[in-house]
């Protein structure tokens, strides 16, 4: 027999509503413990007579006080500061002929939210920070979410997926002085002087774009290469690009110091507030397979290479959308601070590459999900589907486990089936034929590594952008305690420029190597090496076979498809 409540519902009906909750005004609520039973006032404690101690029995008293010890999630590892909010994106520009997502159909839209970040700095660090930004976009789109993990800048510091712990490790507090770089920036620049592959990044990091002017004027970049797959089962390569309608700001290394540490959120918080709704254009960048492996014999750029970039004059921008934030969150903690983006959150018509940082992010994202909110961290309402069919699969409890899919089997029944969809990506044709022995492989320096980075100086950099650069990189260094790291970096920023490593070299006080073809690196091969003993990364003393293709896609990879 079924009971059934004064309203008429069935008992096990009978829940909270989140929307209903998130919306309620204080006015409208009633103050209770947490298991709803109403209590007289927040500010009671009981106690033996009225001087004596607590007693345990208090459970309003042990509910608040426990609850308040719990209040923290972790923080992020990387990306712990940042701001937020929701809004909409919508396809002005079809992609069909590319991509068969049905989000890229003209005038599809759908709700998204957007987290933007410090990269390095702990959740109370200051927005103005010089760091890369993070960029993160959640399209809840009618075929579940793809999240867009991107950042403001197209390429990173590395291309070994291995690096990428020892590299952040390097942007925190020094185990032993648990100082930041901001004082003591020796560890800094010495991963950056052992691998020289970030030379790129670096010249992005310090100069004018090291320090956007808040959250609103400043551009999202993919930076890995993911894959389009048209209704055809036709694939070509693409880079996304969100380009801010606002244009770029930036502020310089001096200014920063005078603004608020919360500078970027209370920009964005109060923009959106004030109606002054900041908008992105979402564009690609695509490129056939044949490209690719041409792209890399004939001008030595990767495309499997976090560290490069696609020339746009090759390569134009194509817009596909738009996308604007027009609300503000109500509450920071569950809708920003639970929101969990992850590059493996992919909807049909979007793959991955071989891109191998992007290979290691698929995993270690929903990774860290699973241990900083919980295994069920998807059925948080912020992270939610918003599809128009209802959603089920075989996970079940675990820890939080508030959509549990009640009676529903848990395994494939034949008694109770469960409905599929057909397959629309032939994953057997977007995917390469990957056949070979297995390798253990670390990148090597190569002279194609310092193209973009000098264009960047030479042709980028105005007079007044060089001297904030100098000045930039040689301030920081001024917190480095080992001149040795200094002369390295100086070599490496030698095979940019002469006038770049002599500028550095005035600007310091000391005097770089040559160049790195008398180095030895402990974090890559080096291709510049006269030695044959310097080439390998330090601490292999076997001669190591290292690939032509530095982990490119050479003529081949693509078999039956180019």
């Amino acid at each position: 027999m079924s009971h059934h409540a004064p309203n008429g519902n069935a008992n096990g009906e009978i829940f909270r509503d989140y929307i209903d909750d998130r919306n309620a005004k204080a006015q409208d609520t009633l103050y209770t413990t947490s298991n709803g039973v109403p209590y007289p006032h927040p500010y009671e404690t009981q106690r033996v007579g009225e001087n004596g101690p607590l007693l345990l029995q208090d459970f309003h008293l042990i509910d608040l006080l426990s609850h308040f010890d719990r209040e923290r999630i972790p923080e992020r590892v990387v990306h712990a500061k940042g701001s937020g909010a929701h809004g909409y994106y919508k396809t002005t520009d079809s992609l069909e002929d590319l991509c068969l997502a049905d989000i890229f159909k003209a005038g599809k839209e759908c709700p998204i939210t957007i987290r933007f970040s410090t990269v390095g700095g702990e959740s109370g660090s200051h927005d103005c920070a010089r760091d890369p930004r993070g960029f993160s976009v959640k399209f809840r789109t009618d075929e579940g979410n793809w999240d867009m993990v991107a950042n403001n800048t197209p390429v990173f510091f590395l291309r070994d997926p291995a690096k990428f712990p020892h590299f952040i490790h390097t942007q925190k507090r020094n185990p032993a002085t648990h100082l930041t770089h901001a004082d003591d920036s020796t560890v800094f620049w010495d991963y950056l002087s052992q691998n020289p592959e970030s030379i790129h990044q670096v010249m992005v990091l310090m100069g004018d774009r090291g320090i956007p002017d808040g959250y609103r004027f400043m551009h999202g970049y993919s930076g890995h290469t993911l894959k389009l797959v048209n209704k055809e089962g036709e694939w070509v390569y693409v880079q996304f690009h969100m380009k801010s309608k606002q244009g770029t700001k930036f502020i310089t290394q001096e200014d920063s110091a005078s603004k608020s540490p919360d500078y970027s959120q209370k920009d964005l918080f109060y923009a959106i507030e004030n109606k002054d709704f900041p908008g992105w254009d979402l564009s690609v960048q695509t490129m056939t397979p044949k490209q690719a492996e041409e792209l890399w014999e004939k001008q030595k750029i990767n495309v499997f290479d976090l560290t490069h970039i696609w020339p746009q004059g090759q390569f134009p921008l194509r817009k596909v959308g738009e996308f604007f934030l027009n609300e503000n969150v109500q509450n920071y903690f569950a809708e920003i601070e639970q929101v969990a983006f992850n590059p493996s959150h992919l909807v049909p018509g979007i793959e991955p590459s071989a891109d191998p940082v992007l290979q290691s992010r698929l995993f270690s994202y929903p990774d860290t999900h699973r241990h900083r909110i919980g295994v069920n961290y998807q059925q948080l309402p912020v992270n939610a589907t918003r599809t128009p069919y209802r959603i089920a699969n075989f996970q079940r409890d675990g820890s939080m486990a508030f959509y549990n899919q009640g009676s529903r089997p848990n395994y494939l029944s034949s008694i109770e089936p469960i409905s599929f969809r057909s397959r629309s990506v032939d994953l057997n044709k977007a995917h390469g034929h990957f056949i070979g022995e297995a390798v253990t492989f670390l990148s090597e320096i190569r002279p194609e590594d310092f193209n973009a980075p000098r264009a960047l100086w030479e042709k980028v950099f105005d007079d007044g952008a060089k001297e904030r650069f100098v000045g930039n990189v040689s301030g920081h260094m001024a917190n480095c305690t080992d001149k040795e790291i200094i002369k390295r970096q100086i070599a490496i920023f030698r095979e940019v420029s002469e006038d770049l490593a002599s500028r550095l070299e005035k600007a310091t006080g000391v005097k770089g190597y040559p160049g790195i073809s008398e180095l030895r690196f402990n974090g890559t091969h080096n291709g510049f090496a006269k030695s044959e003993k310097l080439r390998n990364a330090n601490s292999m003393t076997e001669k190591v076979a290292i690939p032509d293709s530095n982990g490119a896609p050479v003529v081949g990879t693509h078999k039956g498809i180019a």
